[in-house]
């Protein structure tokens, strides 16, 4: 609910609410002409108690948290709002009890709506304000998240393109090319909370051609991809993760197995691989794949599967339903 909308709906509530109370109060009063009724004359004085009570007794002593002691001003207030109504306006002459009897149903209504009116709109201004701050809250920690993955992609293939330019400078162009592209998504398109799935894989594919450079004759990399549709939208930066710590963990002269399977919706990714038992532990080892779990939690929710598998391979599977 937006601030105009809430504002609106407050208005209507309190236009609708008085029209009601005064004409039923009337309706009570009948034997009164409307101009001798003495809740006409009231009336003023009980609006002035009311919106007192809403913009400086409650805010008051809700902040303050004294909700006892704002009980007992708002029993003292209906019971002297109520004895001026008869003794002064009414001059029916009752006894006290009798007096609240019959007429403290005219203050206390109004004042009990508009109290629980005021603190059913602080609570809704509340909750809205709490879902800002999570949002906020969100893209914050995920901006962070990503942030600790660029500058890992970057460094590997400026490694790569220098190492290109010493020993087959005739191939560096299209790897700078490659490179721009790769900058272009991680820069700009990967701001977005989601973007299509084959700008994604593209950027991956050329990850695999960068690491299919730096690692000849030292790794043998097995990539493949099965692609029912491409029109989906996926988290930018996603399984890059599961790449990085593939090649960044894997033992020399051994064989890493990528595949990615799009279909019905869902995405599959199975990243295996062998890798040093005794780093398995480290921190620097999980950060990563911790940093995708969190990511996962924060934008897909219960709509995602992680395992991560030690025997005498490495294995990460990660299957997600799709936009």
């Amino acid at each position: 609910m937006t601030q105009l909308s809430r504002h609106i709906s407050k208005t209507l509530i309190h236009v609708l609410f008085w029209t009601l109370f005064i004409f039923a109060s009337l309706f009570v009063f009948s034997n009164f002409y409307w101009r001798e009724n003495p809740f006409l004359q009231y009336l003023f004085i009980l609006v002035v108690i009311v919106y007192a009570n809403n913009f400086f007794l409650l805010p008051f002593f809700v902040k303050k948290k004294f909700y006892v002691i704002y009980i007992f001003v708002f029993a003292i207030i209906s019971v002297l709002a109520t004895m001026l109504y008869c003794y002064a306006f009414a001059q029916c002459g009752c006894s006290p009890m009798k007096c609240l009897s019959d007429y403290l149903w005219q203050t206390l209504v109004p004042l009990i709506f508009f109290s629980f009116t005021w603190m059913l709109y602080r609570f809704l201004e509340e909750q809205e304000d709490l879902e800002i701050m999570k949002k906020q809250h969100t893209e914050m920690e995920l901006k962070f998240l990503k942030s600790q993955i660029n500058p890992h992609v970057l460094f590997n293939n400026l490694n790569t393109i220098y190492s290109y330019s010493i020993e087959k400078p005739e191939e560096t162009p299209e790897l700078i090319l490659m490179l721009s592209d790769n900058l272009k998504h991680v820069l700009y398109e990967s701001n977005s909370e989601m973007i299509a799935l084959e700008k994604e894989l593209n950027f991956l594919d050329n990850y695999i051609k960068f690491q299919k450079i730096r690692t000849e004759g030292v790794k043998q990399i097995h990539f493949k991809k099965t692609i029912e549709n491409l029109n989906h939208q996926i988290a930018p930066l996603l399984l890059i993760t599961i790449f990085e710590n593939a090649f960044k963990h894997s033992t020399l002269k051994s064989d890493i197995h990528i595949e990615i399977n799009v279909n019905d919706g869902s995405l599959e990714c199975i990243c295996e691989n062998d890798f040093d038992a005794t780093k398995v532990t480290s921190d620097e080892f999980k950060i990563g794949l911790q940093n995708l779990e969190k990511r996962l939690e924060l934008l897909y929710k219960d709509n995602f599967q992680f395992s991560i598998t030690r025997n005498s391979t490495f294995k990460v599977v990660l299957k997600l339903t799709l936009q």
